[in-house]
């Protein structure tokens, strides 16, 4: 068989150009999202088809800066309704602690139970089975596009922006550290090192 007719045989695709695949700072200018658009978040959760669920599952990882492993992971067992806690498990060696449910969240929470009623599990899909990561992240994700974020976004910016609103608020370093769980104090260095308040003055 001639050279020519080789070439010939080759399938057409293999000459298709390959399109490189965005970086995340070519599809998202920041890895955090704003107070006002957490709560852009929440409105859009608020008016989906699982609406308490959904709701939930921002707040709650927002709040307690959770993975997605850790917030799909989340069972009943790990909430004490009477003290207004809840005992986070960290994932990747993070130190677990409990945390202080506030009002909002706590009763949240209660319209959660009544809906999964026996399940252990905080977070079912719509055939009533644990909700698995990617489910967890495809709907933060659509959430984002029906709030009308500028930018696509993952699940695992709830956790980030977390660490980003507290040190905004003038959370201690290892406080932040405590409550996202770091084992090591330079994975919390990065929220506080981007907070307005350090420049403050500067040009005073």
């Amino acid at each position: 068989m001639s050279r020519t007719l080789k070439a010939q045989s080759v399938p057409h695709s293999l000459f298709l150009e390959v399109v490189p695949r965005q970086t995340n700072l070519e599809r998202r200018p920041r890895e955090y999202l704003r107070a006002d658009e957490i709560e852009k978040l929440v409105v859009a959760a608020k008016a989906s088809s699982a609406p308490v669920r959904n709701h939930a599952l921002v707040l709650t990882s927002y709040r307690h800066g959770l993975r997605v492993g850790e917030a799909v992971e989340l069972r009943w067992s790990q909430v004490d309704f009477s003290r207004s806690q809840i005992h986070i498990n960290r994932l990747k060696n993070g130190k677990p602690g409990l945390h202080p449910i506030e009002g909002d969240e706590l009763r949240l929470l209660r319209r959660l139970k009544a809906e999964v009623g026996e399940s252990p599990w905080m977070f079912l899909s719509r055939l009533k089975l644990p909700l698995t990561p990617r489910g967890a992240n495809m709907t933060v994700t659509q959430l984002g596009e029906v709030a009308g974020l500028e930018f696509p976004i993952h699940f695992h910016q709830l956790r980030h922006s977390c660490g980003f609103a507290l040190a905004n608020r003038g959370c201690d370093t290892r406080l932040i550290q405590d409550w996202l769980g770091h084992q090591n104090i330079q994975h919390t260095t990065r929220y506080t090192a981007l907070t307005p308040q350090r420049f403050e003055g500067l040009w005073r």
